[in-house]
């Protein structure tokens, strides 16, 4: 089975899951948002109403001693704008119980609510529209300011320092080397990987053995929504993952693992969390006051690219983005300093 409709299968059973959990009719609005959205926006949603029906039970007299599945549009139609503000302000902090019975604290950003608050806005946009509400509080609120982060990225010399930590491992503690030996060939190619052509850690992972080719230089990848992409790498990322390939050769697969080119020491394609582990490893053994992920290495490679094209609709391209503006907005500093650069360019007069 393909890693794509391997995911797709997985996220549409755990959407029917949190269905269960739901109100009646926000089943037929997932219906309705079918073939617009992606399952993973779906199941995204699911979670964010179910924390926004919690919050009504909790702290709205009309959801007083109701539970979340008997909720209908008659409750719906007594939310009012202020509950949705009042909901937005809850979730600057909150607590919970988990699964284990720990308690739990919960905060959320611009960016945290500003999703939560799609999901709601969506939800009255669609019952306003079949007529199961009379009005749509959704329209009269707000949505949180976001405030744009600082891109944090690995300096030419810092890129540097972290493949050879990831090929020598010489600031691993005394356990973390004895696994370095089994994997550290896996991991310099996906390091190598995702800084040499700025692919998500989804990307990575859903890549098969067929998909790379090196007469071209090109890797088939997945992008979001499911379109298929090729991104070409340098020579420098060809010898790495080359030499993976000669590991990877003599590894016998778990069955329904066998096409992954990237696996687990159980044999298993490797997941997200597998990568974002072993990026944070290393990069916390040699780099100071930088929280480093796999997006960071990705925000690397975009920021390289356009210092030296100097081209957003390039950088735009080969990152994936649906949007360019997407793109505009993130490196609107470096922007910023190319514009200021100017200034040095054009001389009035010789001095």
């Amino acid at each position: 089975m393909e890693y794509k409709d391997e995911i797709e299968k997985r996220c549409t059973l755990k959407l029917r899951e949190l269905k269960k959990e739901l109100p009646d009719f926000v089943d037929e609005f997932f219906m309705s948002i079918a073939e617009i959205t992606s399952i993973r926006t779906r199941v995204g949603y699911a979670y964010d109403l179910k924390i926004f029906f919690n919050y009504l039970m909790e702290n709205c007299d009309a959801f007083k001693d109701v539970y979340i599945n008997q909720i209908d549009c008659t409750h719906m139609n007594k939310i009012k704008a202020v509950d949705i503000n009042r909901f937005l302000e809850y979730l600057s902090y909150y607590v919970k119980t988990n699964d284990d019975g720990e308690i739990v604290e919960i905060t959320n950003r611009e960016r945290g609510k500003s999703r939560k608050l799609s999901a709601v806005r969506r939800l009255f946009n669609y019952l306003y529209r079949v007529e199961k509400v009379s009005s749509n509080p959704g329209e009269l609120i707000e949505t949180p300011k976001i405030h744009d982060r600082e891109i944090i990225r690995l300096e030419p010399n810092e890129v540097a320092v972290l493949l050879d930590e990831v090929e020598k491992g010489d600031n691993l503690t005394k356990r973390q080397k004895k696994w370095h030996e089994h994997t550290k060939i896996r991991d310099l190619a996906i390091v190598t990987l995702l800084l040499g052509t700025g692919m998500r850690v989804s990307e990575c992972v859903g890549i098969n053995i067929c998909d790379v080719d090196f007469e071209t230089n090109g890797v088939k990848i997945v992008r979001k929504g499911g379109k298929e992409a090729v991104v070409y790498f340098s020579d420098e990322v060809a010898d790495a993952l080359d030499a993976y390939f000669d590991e990877r050769e003599e590894i016998i697969a778990k069955e329904g693992h066998e096409d992954a080119l990237f696996l687990s020491l159980q044999k298993k394609r490797i997941t997200d969390r597998a990568i974002q582990k072993l990026v944070k490893k290393y990069s916390e053994c040699v780099i100071n006051f930088k929280k480093i992920s796999p997006h960071k290495l990705r925000s690397t490679y975009g920021t390289s690219l356009y210092m030296e094209s100097g081209d957003i609709y390039l950088v735009a391209d080969v990152l994936g983005h649906a949007n360019v503006d997407t793109t505009t907005k993130h490196y609107a500093q470096m922007q910023d300093s190319r514009r200021r650069s100017a200034a040095k360019y054009v001389k009035l007069r010789e001095k």
